[in-house]
């Protein structure tokens, strides 16, 4: 080997561990304490001629994640409110693992009834809307039921709610936890007496291969939108942490009238990183489709004279 390709060898081994330095401070302290807000609008027949209803949804809090301290938590819950949802809904892992191999790296368990006090601050006219997430249900999902209950927040689990906006009737339906516990569309569907429209939350974006075409929209999280996203990669993987197909892992996925939205959420799970799937706020304006006007038919022409 040359002198000078020796010293190639060497800048360019430099340079890479420069470059890996610089993504891991990167993904480590700067994208997962980023938290953008990500607005969809939805046009869809089964708003009926409903009035636009603005749902703001956030999951994945991960509280003890090295990004999201009860500090932390206070700040989104006030960014949230400077959104003024009509309601809110929250899709579960409020909590990170004590304990397990989802537990994140340097994490620490904070219980439920320190974080339900901060998500009590949250306003909405409609209400605020949980499902219990994964590592809710393997930690303690009786406490954080009842720490969220205790704080306003309604855990509706394999239930419905029905829901009256400006004299229009709607229905909040929630699934449990698809990967530790029994999500139970035929269940929930059955609580659902009318034809109102409903709106659906689920942890698990899996849960959605499962429910039919009755809800508007269905809102998921659990996914983190990849947390860590390989470009042009992550589509030829398959996903360890549920059976959802990929095209699930995030953003606005429509199949055949059906509409789900998945979020990146806001904490992180195993490793404390982040990288092209930036923590989130997602606001939803869901509306009904406008009616466009048929054409007027035409006559035959008149015969010339």
């Amino acid at each position: 080997m040359t002198f000078s390709a020796k010293k190639f060898l060497k800048r360019a081994t430099l340079s890479m561990a420069f470059a890996v330095a610089a993504l891991g401070f990167y993904s480590y302290e700067i994208e997962p304490n980023i938290l953008r807000t990500t607005s969809y609008d939805i046009e869809t027949p089964k708003w009926q001629a409903e009035p636009p209803l603005h749902v703001v949804m956030a999951a994945d809090f991960h509280v003890g994640c090295p990004s999201v301290d009860l500090n932390r938590l206070q700040g989104i819950v006030a960014r949230i409110n400077a959104l003024k949802p009509d309601i809110i809904v929250l899709p579960g892992d409020f909590v990170t693992m004590l304990k397990g191999e989802d537990r994140v790296i340097g994490g620490q368990y904070i219980e439920p009834k320190d974080i339900a006090p901060v998500l009590k601050g949250l306003h909405a006219r409609l209400g605020v809307y949980a499902v219990l997430g994964n590592h809710d249900e393997m930690n303690d999902p009786k406490g954080m039921r009842e720490a969220l209950e205790g704080a306003g927040i309604r855990v509706v689990d394999n239930d419905a709610i029905e829901i009256n906006k400006d004299g229009h009737r709607f229905w909040i339906a929630g699934l449990s936890d698809d990967t530790t516990t029994r999500p139970d569309w035929k269940h929930t569907s059955a609580k659902i007496t009318d034809g109102a429209p409903v709106v659906l939350i689920m942890h698990d974006p899996g849960a959605f291969l499962n429910v039919g075409d009755r809800p508007a929209v269905a809102l998921a999280g659990h996914t983190h939108g990849g947390q860590v996203v390989v470009p042009f990669f992550e589509k030829h993987l398959e996903n360890p942490y549920s059976r959802a197909p990929m095209k699930y892992l995030y953003g606005h996925i429509s199949e055949k009238g059906r509409e789900l939205i998945v979020t990146s959420g806001i904490g992180t799970s195993i490793v404390p990183l982040r990288f092209d799937a930036p923590p989130e706020i997602v606001s939803l304006e869901l509306k009904g489709v406008k009616d466009v006007p048929k054409p007027v038919a035409k006559g035959p022409a008149a015969p010339s004279s």
